[in-house]
């Protein structure tokens, strides 16, 4: 069991933080981990797999014997890993005559398998072996589109749990718009048979079509392969409802004179009261009636000795 230590420094409480458990969550980031024995072919696909995932992939080379995900007990490493490395998916490949170029998808929940996902790897064909315009690359970090083509994704099981785990893995992270002109690959997922699904990476090319939709012409840049259904594991039914908890919604609270504007934004209104300045009432020490007493007072005095010098001298 893992000891909990608490953090002692900003930056480690911050990290701590970026890991804790949010309403909105962010794009999934990937593990990527080699069993005890791989192929060249295996080798090349995980290669693929985290250049396709680069800036939300983890890849360790060394070779895990002690993780066999489908097998009791054989997941505290794998789970170790994630909760190390803040995964919640991760891509396993191991080679064995039983089970050549295996690849094991997974999630995870709360750092624990939450459900499992195998498929046999053929007819591989890695990035280098496509020809086209290297201006037509797809760029590092940019917003796929995801495809499924085939009945099967709605009504084989297999299928079905294989396409929401593709689909986890290659989205990224969730956004509500995009700007089309970004808009530069996709990924197809054509169902063949209810155990065959064909794979491919596509550039996106953007030509006029004489509308505001420009018209879109896809080039194939690789990889590409057959992913052939082996085992797949679902979760249980409580492990389900828990996971897909969501948090009650939280009404805004009115803010009584303010309202929003496109172009002003923000808008506040207040209220003023009358001021009634015609009926006010000046103070009865205010300093201009004191000075004019003042001067008032001064001029007085200066009379009355006037006053006073005149009659002295008639007299």
């Amino acid at each position: 069991m893992l000891k909990v230590k608490t953090p002692k420094s900003g930056r480690a409480r911050r990290e701590l933080e970026k890991r804790a458990p949010k309403l909105v969550e962010g794009g999934r980031k990937t593990l990527i981990l080699h069993g005890t024995k791989t192929s060249s072919v295996l080798n090349a696909v995980l290669t693929e797999i985290y250049n396709l995932k680069r800036g939300s992939a983890v890849k360790y080379t060394r070779k895990n014997a002690n993780i066999r995900p489908f097998e009791s007990g054989g997941e505290t490493s794998l789970e170790f890993f994630s909760l190390k490395t803040d995964c919640s998916i991760f891509v396993f490949g191991s080679h064995s005559k039983k089970r050549p170029d295996n690849l094991v998808i997974g999630r995870m929940y709360d750092h624990h398998i939450y459900d499992l996902m195998e498929v046999g790897i053929e007819n591989f064909r890695s990035m280098e072996s496509f020809s086209y315009d290297k201006k037509l690359a797809p760029k590092v970090g940019s917003k796929p589109l995801v495809a499924f083509i085939g009945e099967g994704f709605e009504s084989v099981d297999e299928l079905k749990h294989l396409k929401e785990v593709m689909l986890d893995l290659l989205r990224g992270e969730v956004v509500e718009n995009f700007n089309l002109t970004g808009l530069d690959r996709i990924y197809v997922c054509t169902a063949l048979s209810s155990k065959r699904v064909f794979f491919s990476h596509c550039a996106l090319r953007l030509k006029k079509s004489g509308t505001i939709v420009p018209r879109m012409e896809l080039v194939e840049v690789g990889p590409s392969m057959d992913l052939v259904v082996r085992r797949h594991r679902l979760p249980n039914e409580d492990l389900r409802k828990e996971a897909m908890k969501t948090a009650p919604e939280q009404t805004k609270k009115t803010v009584k004179n303010v309202k929003g504007d496109a172009l002003l934004g923000k808008v506040g209104k207040i209220y003023i009261p009358d001021q009634k300045v015609g009926d006010a009432v000046l103070p009865n020490k205010a300093k201009g009636v004191k000075r004019e007493r003042r001067e008032a007072k001064l001029k007085n005095e200066a009379l009355g000795h006037a006053a006073k010098k005149q009659k002295g001298d008639s007299d």
